[in-house]
């Protein structure tokens, strides 16, 4: 198996962090970004303990100039970028008659403008190269809307036009884009939510509980494989039967 570099960005998270293991697992270089230096180094070093060597790199996705100066510290520290998943994201929820104007550009520069500053980076080599893989880690709120959520579902289901979009000019130089929108995962993050609301939204999932970080992970390395190259514009939703459509 070709040794492919795999940039994942917000990979210090619950399912960033499942994400580079099993990309890891399949033989990648996995790099992550971080905003702060403390936190990722205990990362890096419980997941060296763990058995995987991660390199890190400082950066900031909703920036252009900091995702520029990121893409090219990747590409001196391990190598090009075959494998991009835009998985950096956050959350500013609130009605949209309450949001504020900061609250709807946070979201979107982070979770949407980034697919931008970061792929922007990569994908001259990778249709240089001929090869490439781009996945979006979306949402099911992308999918079927949110209360409260107004300025994140539009960064969601914006993820999905740009990947579209994006398949479409470059399938003729072996590159692949798709997105993949999880449903509810059990992460730390979720797993903070109060037990009565965590239970409301498991009685709504047809499997009965919760995704697992590794779940998600799983299907990224499916769709990061040589195996894969004829699935592309594809959105992958993987949320127990939470929200089902064509």
């Amino acid at each position: 198996m070709t040794a492919r570099v795999a940039f994942v960005t917000g990979g210090t998270g619950g399912i960033g962090t499942a994400i580079c293991r099993e990309l890891a697992n399949q033989g990648n270089r996995v790099v992550t970004n971080y905003r702060n230096e403390e936190k990722a180094l205990a990362w890096q070093a419980a997941q060296k303990a763990a058995g995987f060597d991660m390199a890190i790199v400082p950066g900031d996705v909703s920036d252009v100039a900091s995702s520029a100066a990121m893409v090219r510290q990747v590409e001196s520290d391990v190598g090009a970028v075959d494998i991009l998943v835009n998985n950096a994201g956050i959350t500013r929820d609130t009605t949209f008659h309450k949001m504020s104007a900061l609250q709807w550009q946070e979201v979107m520069r982070t979770n949407l403008d980034s697919c931008f500053n970061v792929t922007r980076q990569v994908i001259e080599g990778m249709r240089a190269r001929k090869w490439g893989r781009v996945l979006q880690i979306s949402s099911i709120n992308g999918q079927k809307g949110q209360y409260g959520q107004a300025n994140y579902a539009a960064s969601k289901a914006g993820m999905h036009g740009f990947s579209i979009s994006l398949a479409q000019e470059n399938a003729k130089f072996g590159i692949t884009v798709n997105t993949i929108s999880p449903g509810y995962v059990g992460t730390d993050m979720v797993m903070a939510v109060p037990e009565e609301v965590r239970a409301k939204i498991v009685a709504q999932i047809p499997v009965g509980r919760l995704g697992d970080p590794d779940e998600i992970a799983y299907a990224v390395a499916f769709l990061a494989a040589d195996k894969a190259a004829w699935i592309t514009g594809a959105n992958l939703a993987i949320n127990g039967g939470h929200y089902m459509g064509w």
